[in-house]
């Protein structure tokens, strides 16, 4: 699943975030095509360096996905794969003062416990109040697979509903990861257009 994208035109779109999931970093799967994509067009792209990707700790991942966010604007926009999502909404959930966020768009997005994975289930303590946190989301947008190993379609379809997202089916992509033969995600580029 390598496709060719075309070039990135924006008119608000100023900053991405990108953020990374569980065993993943910076330099994995499609994030760093996404990014200089993104810094080609002019747009400040960053992928967050999030602390023992293997061994993720809730409070230090948010902790780092809040200082990467700071105070979000309409010029704002955040891209995050699987358990990266949860930390985002958690992130955003802890804003103080009034705040907006241009989109987010979340690939593989969940929030509860998983089976294939039960080794998170610590991480998943607390839910999110989602539904208050989409209220000041401009566009919002899962993007799941139809053969997902790890993030069951309900649970993507279930916080989708929860954030009135907009949903985006990418068939045979698996979790979208490298292995799955992800590298590149032209349907996040074309979200961020809008």
């Amino acid at each position: 699943m390598n496709i060719t994208t075309s070039p990135v035109t924006t008119h608000s779109l100023r900053r991405v975030l990108i953020v990374h999931g569980y065993a993943a970093a910076p330099d994995a799967h499609w994030f760093p095509l996404l990014r200089d994509s993104l810094d080609t067009a002019g747009v400040d792209a960053t992928v967050v360096a999030l602390p023992a990707p293997d061994a993720p700790n809730a409070a230090a991942w948010t902790d780092t996905v809040s200082k990467a966010i700071g105070v979000p604007d309409a010029g704002t926009w955040i891209v995050a794969h699987s358990l990266g999502g949860i930390t985002v909404l958690r992130a955003l959930a802890a804003l103080t003062g009034p705040w907006q966020l241009g989109g987010l768009v979340l690939v593989s997005g969940f929030t509860g416990a998983l089976k294939s994975l039960p080794v998170l289930d610590k991480y998943f303590s607390a839910d999110v109040d989602a539904e208050r946190i989409a209220k000041n989301i401009g566009v919002r947008a899962m993007v799941r697979s139809d053969a997902d190993a790890f993030v069951p379609t309900a649970a993507s379809d279930v916080l989708a509903e929860r954030l009135k997202a907009e949903l985006h089916i990418q068939p045979g992509a698996g979790h979208f990861l490298a292995e799955d033969g992800v590298h590149n995600l032209p349907l996040v580029l074309d979200l961020l257009r809008r």
